[in-house]
């Protein structure tokens, strides 16, 4: 409200799971942890700047800039098949930001189409909601300091399983971005709660198809 134009942005509240001493501390390590990134990532321009943070009553909250324009489920929609073109060029666009977030040793953790936006102004793709602040709301402190997780950070469906299992990589974004991709090439929702891809029934890995290829042929 103090900056100048009063322009729109987003607030958004984050609160831990335990009101205990001990998941407060870590909570808020965390939370200034995580400000400290994405001050750095809003230097790019397809990721929102972080405008200020603070707490208040237990309550840990991020302003954040406000991007005009539109989800991406709004283009990869369910039972739409997309050209390989368009396909491509879109896996390209979100490379190029990812690139960025990887060289400042940042993992998204939960991409997927409602979490990149299109920009109204230059139609360009923008990164949102990095996967690493739900940590503050989806964990649990001991008063011998170990942590758990109540909720695995990622979406089914989008989510490898090295992820799954806690142990995320840079190129778990990429594996993600594949999905992505399929799902815009398919029309197939690879959520399994709704559809998903086929599967290995024994292993339970996505049958590889020909859109396999032509993603790693063209990118």
């Amino acid at each position: 409200m103090q900056r100048p134009g009063n322009p729109q942005c987003v607030v958004k509240q984050l609160k831990p799971l335990a009101s205990d001493p001990y998941t407060l501390r870590e909570a808020k390590r965390l939370f200034d942890q995580e400000a400290k990134t994405l001050e750095e990532l809003g230097k790019h321009d397809q990721i929102p700047r972080l405008l200020a943070h603070f707490e208040e009553n237990q309550k840990f909250y991020l302003v954040q800039e406000y991007i005009e324009g539109h989800d991406l489920n709004q283009e990869v929609i369910p039972g739409k098949q997309l050209s390989e073109a368009v396909v491509i060029k879109l896996l390209q666009n979100i490379l190029e930001v990812l690139a960025f977030v990887h060289q400042q040793k940042v993992i998204h953790r939960d991409l997927k189409p409602s979490n990149i936006r299109r920009r109204q102004s230059d139609n360009k793709v923008v990164l949102i909601d990095f996967g690493a602040v739900k940590e503050i709301t989806t964990q649990v402190v001991n008063p011998q300091g170990q942590t758990t997780f109540t909720i695995p950070i990622g979406t089914r469906g989008y989510t490898p399983s090295e992820q799954t299992n806690g142990k995320p990589k840079l190129s778990s974004d990429v594996y993600t971005c594949g999905i992505i991709c399929i799902q815009a090439l398919t029309g197939i929702n690879p959520n399994p709660d709704v559809e998903g891809f086929p599967t290995h029934p024994h292993t339970g890995e996505i049958i590889k198809t020909n859109y396999w290829q032509i993603l790693l042929h063209k990118c």
